[in-house]
C-alpha cells in the first residue's frame, strides 16, 4: 500500500518552478522575455522609441504567447542603466507599477551586466559598452561591475595591450577607435538580451530579491551623468 504524504510533503518533492517576466529599455529599442526555470519561454525585440507606448503591449503580447497569466509571474526583472534617460525611467517605472500591482519582488540589474553575461568570447577580457550618443561611452571592464563613463580615448589607455571583446549594441566604432589605437578588439553585436536578463535575476533567489525590496525599496535607475535636453533654441544641455 503506497505511503501517504502531507501535501506539505508532496510539494517539497516538487521541483519550485520560477516565472520570470523580464524587460528592458535602456539601450535601443526593447526586449521582453518570459523566462521559466532559466528557459525562455517568449523573447522578442523591437527597433525604436516610444517604449512608453510599445513597452506594456509588447509584455500583453509576450505572456499571450506562452500562455501564462501574469498572476502566475514570480518576478519581474529590469535593467536599471546605465543607458537612455527616457529608456531607463520607462523600464523602471513599468516595473515598478506591474510589481506592486501583482505583489512580486522587482530586480533591476544593470545593463552592463546582462551585456558582460552575454559575452561568448572567453579567452579576451570583456568590455560591455553602450553609446551615450554623446561621443563616449559607458563601460565596465572584466568582471568589475561597476559602469564607468569613458571615451574610446581613455579606454585604450586603461586596456593596454590586452586582448578585447567589446560586447554591446553598435559597438563596431569602439572598436575600430580602440584599433586603431594598436589594441586587438573585437565585436560581439547586440542589445541586451532580456532572457540573459532573467536568468541573471534568477541567481539570486526570489526571496533575496523580496528582502532587499523591503529593506532598501524598489530598484532605482542608475545616471552617470545627468539628461541631456535639447532646448526651445536647439541647443543641447546636461541637467543635473
Amino acid at each position: 500500500m503506497p505511503s501517504r504524504l502531507h501535501p506539505r510533503q508532496c510539494l517539497a518533492r516538487t521541483p519550485l518552478v520560477s516565472i520570470v517576466l523580464a524587460f528592458d529599455c535602456a539601450v535601443s529599442g526593447q526586449g521582453v522575455a518570459v523566462v521559466r526555470n532559466g528557459v525562455s519561454l517568449a523573447s522578442l525585440f523591437e527597433e525604436g522609441r516610444d517604449q512608453a507606448a510599445r513597452l506594456l503591449p509588447a509584455i500583453a503580447g509576450a505572456l499571450e504567447r506562452t500562455g501564462i497569466a501574469r498572476t502566475a509571474l514570480d518576478l519581474i526583472a529590469v535593467t536599471t542603466g546605465p543607458g537612455s534617460f527616457t529608456g531607463v525611467r520607462v523600464g523602471l517605472s513599468a516595473a515598478r507599477g506591474l510589481a506592486v500591482g501583482l505583489g512580486i519582488p522587482l530586480a533591476g540589474i544593470t545593463t552592463t551586466s546582462v551585456l558582460r553575461a552575454q559575452a561568448t568570447a572567453t579567452d579576451r577580457l570583456v568590455v560591455a559598452a553602450v553609446d551615450t550618443k554623446l561621443g563616449d561611452w559607458f563601460a565596465t571592464i572584466g568582471d568589475d561591475p561597476a559602469p564607468f563613463a569613458v571615451t574610446a580615448k581613455d579606454l585604450a589607455a586603461r586596456l593596454g595591450a590586452q586582448k578585447c571583446l567589446i560586447v554591446g549594441k553598435d559597438v563596431a566604432p569602439l572598436a575600430a577607435s580602440l584599433r586603431a589605437a594598436g589594441i586587438d578588439a573585437i565585436v560581439q553585436e547586440g542589445p541586451p538580451d532580456p532572457v540573459v536578463l532573467g536568468r541573471l535575476a534568477l541567481v539570486d533567489g526570489i526571496e533575496a530579491w523580496r528582502a532587499r525590496n523591503r529593506a532598501e525599496g524598489p530598484p532605482r535607475p542608475l545616471y552617470l551623468r545627468g539628461v541631456n535636453i535639447t532646448l526651445p533654441d536647439g541647443a543641447r544641455r546636461t541637467v543635473e
